[in-house]
């Protein structure tokens, strides 16, 4: 290659970021490299302060800058309805319906099962989950896992340890697609497949 070796360097650490192939880190890293001075700076200083700032929520595991975060804060929302999510994009997602389709709180898993890529009940937060259930007067939990295999598996799994606990399980109705990411779904569909919930 004839690229200097600090822009291979970048190539190859925004390279690992999720979605971003070869060309567009190679694109991503040209574009950085054309910014101006100022537009680095506040880049650059952009990322150090989310990292900086940016903590995980002890309650919901949402990512907030304040702990406990905003939701959970919240003294308006129906405590007795819980939505459990994979990811605080997900949350975002959800959150973005209106309040009269969900006005609940979250816990956000942090991934969800998936044997063919070793990560187990113990590798997600299925243990922190259960614990808040026995604690919490929580009445009623939505699986709003992804409708691809792994978030089905997930879904399967957590129903069967919740039912025990004499809590209502119910899972995202129609409105979302098998097989689809529930970060990229429109507020409308989510809201349809929140009111279409079905029992567990």
């Amino acid at each position: 290659m004839n690229r200097p070796q600090t822009v291979e360097k970048m190539i190859e650490v925004v390279k690992k970021l999720p979605g971003v192939g070869p060309k567009m880190a190679e694109r991503l890293c040209y574009h950085i490299l054309k910014m101006s001075d100022v537009e680095a700076k506040s880049f650059v200083e952009a990322i150090q302060n989310a990292r900086q700032k940016v903590k995980v929520c002890s309650i919901c595991y949402n990512l907030s800058e304040s702990d406990p975060c905003p939701i959970c804060s919240d003294n308006t929302r129906n405590k007795e309805l819980l939505c459990v999510v994979e990811s605080p994009q997900d949350l975002i997602a959800v959150s973005k319906v209106k309040n009269e389709d969900y006005n609940g709180l979250y816990f956000v898993l942090g991934g969800a099962l998936s044997p063919l890529d070793a990560i187990g009940p113990k590798d997600i937060r299925i243990n922190q989950l259960i614990t808040r259930l026995k604690q919490d007067s929580i009445k009623e939990v939505i699986l709003a896992t992804d409708m691809d295999s792994k978030g089905e598996t997930t879904a399967v799994y957590l129903a069967q340890l919740i039912k025990p606990l004499g809590i209502k399980v119910s899972r995202l109705g129609y409105g979302m697609p098998v097989g689809g990411d529930i970060e990229y779904a429109d507020e409308v569909t989510i809201s349809k497949a929140i009111a279409g919930r079905k029992e567990m």
